[in-house]
């Protein structure tokens, strides 16, 4: 700006100081001197204004490097995670004390309502029975063993569950006529009750493991499956069309770009095929009962059934919860803890 004003008044100046030349008459000694002076003395006010817009721009450039160092230095404290190490009294008092005193409160109100007789005593045992159970199969050395049948068909059950639905669910999600012919069947069949899936698996393959992993993979197979799309819906199409720009398409876009996006419905998919296998699992063993089977905390269920043994169905009850919630405990929350931490969405404490 200062420039211009100086070449404007260079012109300006020199205009009004110069009279129009006559033909044959050059200017004389007096209009030549005060020309030159006019100009000079325009030049140096426009020399002094370019100073003075320099200096401001520079002074402008400052103030602007400034604020860009304080805007970075804002992001960075954003995306600054907490570090410190929890305290051990602080992790016994949030994490371990609540479900401790839950358990607690549970056995109170059920002690008091076995002293105040709600009931007769063969429909509400007493804690103490269930106790009694507990410790006849701890000594008899059965306990581990009828939790062990139950655990290992569940988990192989599971793992071939994800093996089918992984695939299936990516399959489901990427290609628009797969996902229109066998999308809404995966939906009806998460609805569908996986006690129904009992009575003709006995049919089919009779009464042996194969129909056990039959109906935990009809119950698991949809879950993963639907929650892998579910997953897949929600990645940004940017991610997408920047893995494409990179060369990643196919099976290592797949890899490489949608799996991670994906994770966390992914994640949550595999935790309800978990409780999916647990429970066809369950409901298998308590109606294809069969000694080719061996023991498990179905079967356990069921004999308490047929005995008319109630200390020994709730403590079946009671293994089938505990097992449930270990395996949350142990596998699910860690792999969420860690999704949740690399997305910096939970601290490191």
């Amino acid at each position: 700006m200062g420039s211009t004003d100086a070449r404007a008044g260079v012109r300006s100046g020199t205009g009004q100081g110069r009279e129009p030349e006559k033909p044959g008459r050059g200017p004389g000694p007096k209009e030549a001197t005060g020309t030159a002076g006019t100009a000079g003395t325009e030049v140096s006010g426009g020399a002094g204004g370019s100073g003075g817009g320099t200096g401001s721009g520079g002074g402008t450039g400052s103030g602007g490097a400034d604020d860009l160092a304080g805007l970075e230095a804002g992001l960075d404290a954003l995306d600054a995670v907490e570090t410190r190490r929890t305290p051990l009294r602080e992790t016994l008092v949030r994490k371990v004390l609540p479900p401790v005193v839950a358990v607690a409160l549970v056995l109170a109100v059920w002690q008091i309502l076995v002293w105040a007789e709600v009931t007769d005593a063969y429909k509400l045992p007493a804690p103490s029975a269930v106790w009694d159970s507990l410790s006849e199969m701890w000594l008899q050395g059965t306990l581990f063993g009828v939790m062990w049948t139950s655990v290992s068909r569940a988990l192989l059950g599971f793992v071939l569950a994800l093996a089918i639905g992984t695939p299936l669910g990516l399959l489901v999600a990427r290609v628009k006529v797969v996902r229109a012919a066998i999308g809404p069947v995966l939906s009806g069949l998460q609805s569908l009750p996986s006690v129904a899936w009992v009575p003709p698996a006995v049919l089919w393959l009779g009464l042996n493991d194969r129909m056990m992993f039959a109906v935990i993979l009809l119950g698991a197979v949809p879950s993963i499956a639907n929650g892998l799309v579910a997953g897949v819906d929600q990645v940004p199409p940017l991610f997408l069309r920047a893995g494409r720009t990179l060369g990643a398409t196919g099976l290592r876009g797949a890899w490489h770009i949608v799996m991670p996006a994906a994770l966390p419905g992914y994640l949550a998919g595999l935790k309800q095929g978990w409780a999916f296998s647990w429970r066809s699992l369950m409901a298998a063993e308590i109606i294809a009962s069969s000694p080719e089977l061996g023991l498990g905390l179905g079967q356990l269920l069921d004999n308490g059934r047929s005995n008319a043994d109630m200390p020994g169905i709730f403590l079946a009850i009671l293994l089938i919860l505990l097992v449930g919630i270990a395996v949350d405990l142990l596998v699910f929350s860690p792999l969420e803890r860690a999704v949740l931490r690399r997305r910096g969405l939970l601290g490191r404490g």
